[in-house]
């Protein structure tokens, strides 16, 4: 969907958009449509022409006592030949946008390779650059240090119940990456149409419908573990290769023009490189400096998991709609940057739980993930600070020294057995910890928490900018800085603190196969994000590479 309807009257339409129609949650979307359809047809236009779908609904909840929905109508040329003019599209008064769903563009080059591309990672990055790989025919060989989704799953139980941690299989390593373990958002504001196939894509692998239309889709952890195992075994249907426990330890590019990855199951020869490795893959980093790759430091953030009941958050978001079967759970995106630096709310997970995401011996990291359903008894989201490359030396290996050094204090504050150490925000503004909790119960492992000072275990720039924050984000959510909410530390994970360096061939700077890409590489913050640089390098390598073998 493009731009608004030009001012030129006379320009014809056969596909738009009619925006604004507000509802209340009690009456029925589809009445959405039959508003749309008696306004065309007072402003001349005949809707027995046209066909009407709901595209895209959204809570407007600026008035609590009036919570409403707003729904945006596709109308479509039923035959493709009836169009409407501009100049009767503005008569309805309401922001009219043409529609145009362009299908993914797909360019195949003659490149010549007697091997198949690897890819490193099963994340979202890597997955949908896989699969697109596979459904037209080059039979990419797909690897990942952790598990599949099922023994990842069994690893990551094990972890939270005992304590016994897996470095290579976990929260942030196997079989769809650190996403899968997530609320599984998927909001985007990039207009583009590999968007498009990339939610159609998850649909056809298990996920909701629904995320087609709403404004701020999710799918849920326990959705996503099915979906991607689905598409793991597409790709193996359509010729890939699907290799678990199979890190990447280097790479050589060979005089013949191939590539050869080193791995923990031995060499793999390749024609190009998909580096997809998530965020958390330090050894990985360490490997590319080595090898004088350009890597560098980027800005990150830092900081903590908040929680509150989740009735609370919803009552304080939808007032006496709290509750309502239309609406949801409450959500929140709250940011303040008044000091210059910047403090925000990240990844607000609704009826979900803080989980233990540590992928290394010695370190406490949290993060969150929520149900497709959210009707856990706390909501909670990341409160992180902003940092800056001079914060922390400027350098790649300062930048996650930092993260290390923060999450080895989180492991100590918490006593050394992957308990995390908690503060309730009454006691982290006074500066102090002997608080209980009381009607919010930690979900970090069931309640494996101890009390201790985060202001002990964060940089005071940090501290400072999550005490701004709370207080400012408390003006705008009621009860957001109550006493009795918890905080749970500490959250280091929430993006990559460097970007390997890439050309405008999407290639990394002075290696000319190997192709970074995604969250872990600097270029993605979110699952939709980084399958959309997935798929940009799939296209990329297939307008350059012929079909292996063909």
């Amino acid at each position: 969907m493009n731009g608004d309807i030009k001012e030129h009257g006379s320009m014809r339409y056969s596909a738009f958009v009619v925006g604004g129609i507000s509802l209340s949650p009690d009456r029925d979307e589809g009445e959405a449509c039959q508003i749309v359809t008696k306004e065309l047809k007072r402003a001349g236009i005949n809707p027995a022409r046209l066909r009407f779908h709901i595209y895209r609904r959204s809570v407007d909840a600026r008035k609590k006592k009036d919570v409403r929905l707003v729904y945006s109508v596709a109308v479509r040329s039923a035959d493709g030949e009836y169009t409407v003019t501009a100049e009767r599209l503005k008569r309805l008064g309401r922001q009219i946008t043409p529609l145009t769903e362009e299908a993914l563009e797909l360019r195949f080059g003659d490149e010549k390779s007697e091997y198949p591309p690897l890819v490193v990672g099963m994340g979202p990055c890597g997955l949908f650059c896989a699969l697109l790989l596979a459904e037209n025919g080059y039979a990419p060989i797909v690897i990942d240090r952790g598990d599949g989704v099922a023994e990842r799953c069994c690893r990551t139980k094990i972890f939270f119940e005992s304590g016994a941690l897996d470095t290579e299989s976990n929260i942030q390593f196997g079989a769809g990456g650190a996403g899968t373990f997530s609320d599984g958002k998927l909001l985007t504001r990039v207009n583009d149409a590999r968007v498009n196939y990339i939610l159609r894509r998850f649909c056809d692998f298990g996920a909701p419908e629904e995320i087609l239309t709403s404004a701020k889709p999710h799918i849920g952890t326990d959705l996503l573990v099915g979906i991607v195992d689905g598409m793991l075994k597409k790709i193996e249907e359509l010729g890939g290769r699907v290799i678990y426990r199979c890190r990447l330890d280097g790479i050589d590019e060979m005089s013949n023009g191939a590539i050869k990855a080193i791995t923990s199951k031995g060499d793999i020869l390749c024609s190009s490189l998909v580096l997809a490795p998530g965020h958390s893959a330090r050894d990985t980093y360490s490997m590319l400096m080595t090898r004088s790759f350009a890597l560098e430091p980027k800005p990150f953030s830092l900081g903590v998991r908040i929680e509150h009941l989740r009735e609370d958050i919803d009552k304080a978001l939808l007032g006496d709609f709290a509750g309502h079967p239309r609406l949801g759970k409450g959500e929140y995106h709250l940011s303040d940057t008044t000091t210059g630096r910047g403090v925000y709310t990240f990844c607000m997970c609704p009826g979900g739980q803080v989980v233990a995401a540590a992928s290394e011996e010695g370190g406490v990291v949290v993060n969150g993930m929520s149900h497709h359903a959210r009707d856990g008894r706390n909501s909670n989201s990341a409160l992180l600070a902003s940092v800056r490359p001079e914060d922390y030396g400027a350098t790649c290996e300062s930048a996650i020294e930092l993260q290390r050094r923060l999450e080895r204090l989180a492991f100590e504050a918490g006593g050394r057995d992957y308990y995390a150490p908690f503060q309730t925000v009454g006691d982290f503004l006074e500066g102090k910890s002997v608080s209980e909790p009381t009607r919010v119960i930690p979900t970090y492992r069931d309640g494996k928490v101890r009390a201790a000072r985060l202001d002990e275990i964060l940089p005071s720039f940090v501290t400072e900018e999550l005490k701004l924050g709370l207080r400012s984000f408390d003006k705008r959510i009621g009860g957001f800085a109550a006493k009795d909410a918890v905080l749970t530390g500490v959250e280091t994970r929430s993006s990559a603190p460097l970007r390997i360096m890439r050309d405008s061939h999407m290639c990394a700077v002075g290696h000319d196969k190997i192709y970074p890409c995604g969250e872990g590489a600097g270029y993605a913050g979110g699952i939709t994000s980084a399958a959309l640089d997935g798929v940009r390098v799939a296209q990329a390598l297939m307008e350059r590479f012929d079909r292996c073998g063909s």
